[in-house]
């Protein structure tokens, strides 16, 4: 099928992961440390452990799984707000379907429209507008999450609701933006990471324009990615390739749909619709300065946060529940004292388990790894016997 076999060709990825292996060999590493490269986007991290490239790469290179999906970062007591919306006794809830399974204190989106509560899966804003539209009678909430990436729907969305005057249309805002948290995880002390993969649906959006940062004042390359094997293994190949030539830049390798400079129209509704919080709170990473946003003043009207009472309490996540590390890096999934046992895709404790574009719940389905052998290691790191390993079959 032409645009897809080329870019899952064996030959090409068997090429790549030579000149990679040659490449590495020329770059220092302090005490035979791996690489550590970040992807930054859970759709990467999917792909990966999908179509096992970190098996085809050398052991001097690791790759860390970062905070790029929107539903694993959403704080437990955001989660108890979307719930305390969705109960309202006049309201239609609407939500994307990956965020409805993510666990609150009390209980899931699921759990509250399994107990009475109208709660309803959409595909896009414009789903929630439509049932707006159709039911003038009730209050419509649309749960707005994701990174830059869908912030032009929801933007389009609220600009439609305005033109047309309906009245009982609003959106429990949580969109959030990659640009801080990519800066707090550089200036995290527990991480030391060489490069990035920077995400590529957000890119095409924003551009690669505002990763300069990195290079500039991180000296850190970064390598915007495409989805498939191809991709990610040349994007691979391109950041080592700067690291053995002593070189920090931002690279394009998804040229094919994104743009330096971004797409106009959309930044254009976002800013138009949206500004910046002064701060959000992202789980496990604590709150980050200017990382979320929020309805302008001019759409008040449109905010359910200010349209109903919204607890707004945060919620310390689980104990047990490492999914903090897991998003900063820190730790793989495999090594979270709950992972495969009392956390798994049926029962997620964490968020991480729950959205596809989770690193849990990703190295769960395609990660080859043997729970058995996990809880053993689990175990013996436990009894002080030995460090915990990847437990891979």
């Amino acid at each position: 099928m032409k645009f897809i076999d080329e870019f899952r060709d064996p030959a090409k990825a068997k090429a790549l992961v030579r000149h990679i292996n040659t490449l590495v060999t020329k770059i220092p590493r302090p005490g035979g440390r791996p690489l550590q490269l970040m992807e930054v986007c859970g759709g990467h991290t999917h792909s990966i452990f999908k179509y096992g490239i970190a098996q085809l790469l050398p052991e001097a290179i690791e790759l860390v799984h970062g905070p790029g999906c929107p539903v694993c970062v959403l704080p437990m007591g955001r989660v108890d707000d979307c719930v305390a919306l969705a109960e309202h006794p006049n309201v239609i809830f609407t939500t994307f379907g990956d965020a409805m399974r993510v666990p609150g204190s009390r209980k899931s989106l699921l759990q509250a429209k399994a107990e009475g509560a109208d709660v309803r899966m959409v595909y896009s804003p414009m789903d929630a507008l439509a049932l707006a539209r159709a039911h003038p009678d009730r209050e419509v909430v649309f749960f707005a999450l994701g990174f830059e990436t869908t912030m032009p729907s929801t933007a389009l969305t609220v600009l439609q609701a305005e033109a047309e005057g309906i009245e009982n249309f609003s959106v429990f805002c949580n969109h959030i933006t990659i640009i801080p948290v990519i800066k707090a995880i550089l200036d995290s002390p527990d991480l030391s990471l060489d490069g990035f993969l920077g995400p590529g649906h957000v890119s095409m959006v924003i551009g690669s324009s505002p990763y300069e940062f990195i290079a500039r004042h991180y000296h850190r390359p970064l390598v915007i990615a495409g989805f498939e094997p191809i991709d990610i293994l040349q994007s691979v190949w391109m950041v080592v390739k700067q690291l053995a030539e002593g070189r920090c830049e931002v690279e394009n390798q998804y040229q094919r749909l994104v743009p330096h400079a971004g797409n106009r129209v959309a930044l254009e509704a976002i800013h138009r619709v949206f500004e910046l919080r002064p701060w959000f709170e992202w789980r496990g990473l604590g709150s980050i300065d200017h990382s979320g946003v929020r309805l302008r003043e001019s759409f008040a009207h449109l905010d359910a946060e200010r349209r109903f009472s919204v607890p707004n309490l945060k919620i310390a996540d689980p104990k047990s529940c490492q999914c903090g590390e897991v998003l900063k890096g820190v730790i793989k999934p495999w090594q979270c004292k709950v992972f495969g046992t009392a956390c798994t895709p049926e029962t997620p404790l964490g968020s991480l388990m729950v959205s596809s574009e989770g690193a849990c719940a990703a190295v769960y389905q395609y990660g080859r790894i043997d729970l058995a052998e996990v809880v053993r290691q689990r175990e013996a790191v436990a009894a002080g016997r030995q460090p915990v390993g990847a437990g891979s079959s």
